[in-house]
């Protein structure tokens, strides 16, 4: 997926560059940080490779960039999922720029480009029960959790991972936003 670059009071969420990998290994290089990621910590080259597939017109994944230092500090996810006009969205950001409202800044604008561009009808998330700061974010975005998947999300050796699932929908945002 292609998009224009979406501008808030302090981010800005665009195409990845190639010279983009980097600032991203930085932080997927981060076991910590790559914890309830289903691909888990990245090496420099998986890191190289995720930011060229996402630098194509079939990009799931956007770098965040802090407009004051021109600081890519993270990147959103945000695809077509398998219902019509519906959405998924996530987000991944290094550990220095955590916790200071970016991923929900982040978030609400590709939940604006979604509804007021794409004319979407529903945006998805999904996270692990045992991270309660991803759907805090999802939840200050006004998203509601649908659904608690026990064991339904396979992680490999035997490893199974419970799952939140939270959407929102146009009429819901239109209500908040309008």
């Amino acid at each position: 997926m292609l998009i224009q670059p979406i501008e808030t009071q302090r981010l800005i969420i665009r195409q990845f560059e190639p010279q983009d990998w980097e600032a991203v290994h930085a932080y997927t290089g981060d076991a910590a940080v790559m914890t309830f990621v289903e691909e888990g910590q990245m090496s420099e080259l998986q890191s190289k490779q995720f930011v060229e597939t996402n630098s194509t017109d079939k990009a799931e994944a956007f770098p965040v960039v802090l407009k004051a230092q021109n600081q890519l500090i993270g990147h959103m996810i945000f695809h077509p999922w398998f219902g019509h006009l519906t959405y998924e969205i996530g987000w991944v950001f290094h550990p220095m720029y955590q916790g200071k409202g970016y991923a929900t800044e982040a978030a609400s604008a590709l939940l604006r480009y979604c509804f007021e561009n794409l004319h979407g009808h529903r945006v998805i998330a999904t996270c692990q029960p045992e991270n309660p700061v991803s759907y805090r974010v999802m939840e200050k975005i006004g998203m509601k959790r649908e659904g608690y998947f026990r064991k339904g999300l396979y992680r490999g050796n035997n490893v199974w991972w419970d799952e939140y699932f939270y959407a929102i929908l146009d009429e819901e945002w239109i209500l908040d936003n309008g």
